[in-house]
């Protein structure tokens, strides 16, 4: 499969429009659009330049409400997670860490950045069904997974996406390439893991991959 996906599969326009009004005012409405931390000292070149972005989550949590209206089989009850993986095979830099403080409205940075050159692989870190994929907002085109333990991935600022919403997919499955799309400074991967689908669940994916055998550094 090599689809360069700029846009999920669309649902009848009526149920389509309603469900990203509501997503979209719930999104608004739940957190303002500003930051207040201290300034980000970038560091590296290659990070993330962007926080909270509201077109993102109303795309992600829309995704979500038509596979739960539908029954879908991946929010089925879950089953045993499996094994887990690295997000990359190749060398990287770390480019911007977990947690550090700077103007993103959780306060900090909620992903891990990973630099590596545009077009490196990305392998999905554990089995799971893909939420969404497409281009959305200041993560540019990202590919979000919902993993068997409850915990979702979001895999962002790629240059190519080779997975389709829906698909349901094993640990290591490439799901794309790197990039520098949406807003970012350079070409990296930003790896983010969060223990729930909103904004602000975010926890350390560094701590997360290594309880689960698989050390990222």
């Amino acid at each position: 499969m090599d689809h360069d996906i700029e846009k999920a599969p669309s649902a009848p326009p009526t149920r389509r429009d309603a469900l990203r009004v509501a997503a979209g005012l719930l999104a608004v409405g739940a957190v303002p659009l500003t930051a207040h931390g201290a300034a980000a000292d970038p560091g590296d070149i290659d990070v993330c330049t962007g926080g909270y972005d509201a077109e993102y989550e109303a795309d992600l949590a829309m995704a979500e409400a038509l596979f739960e209206a539908e029954e879908h089989r991946a929010f089925a009850p879950e089953r045993p997670p499996g094994r887990y993986t690295l997000p990359l095979r190749r060398g990287f830099r770390v480019s911007a860490r977990y947690g550090i403080r700077g103007d993103w409205l959780a306060g900090h940075h909620t992903g891990i950045d990973l630099a590596v050159p545009t077009g490196t692989p990305v392998y999905a870190v554990s089995a799971g069904v893909v939420v969404l994929a497409r281009r959305s907002g200041q993560y540019g085109k990202a590919v979000t997974v919902r993993m068997r333990d409850g915990h979702y991935a979001v895999f962002a600022h790629l240059s190519r996406i080779k997975v389709r919403q829906g698909a349901r997919i094993r640990a290591g499955a490439r799901i794309g390439s790197s990039g520098a799309t949406g807003r970012a400074t350079g070409p990296h991967l930003h790896l983010e893991i969060r223990a729930r689908r909103g904004y602000g669940s975010d926890i350390d994916p560094v701590r997360y991959l290594a309880r689960r055998g698989a050390p990222l550094l």
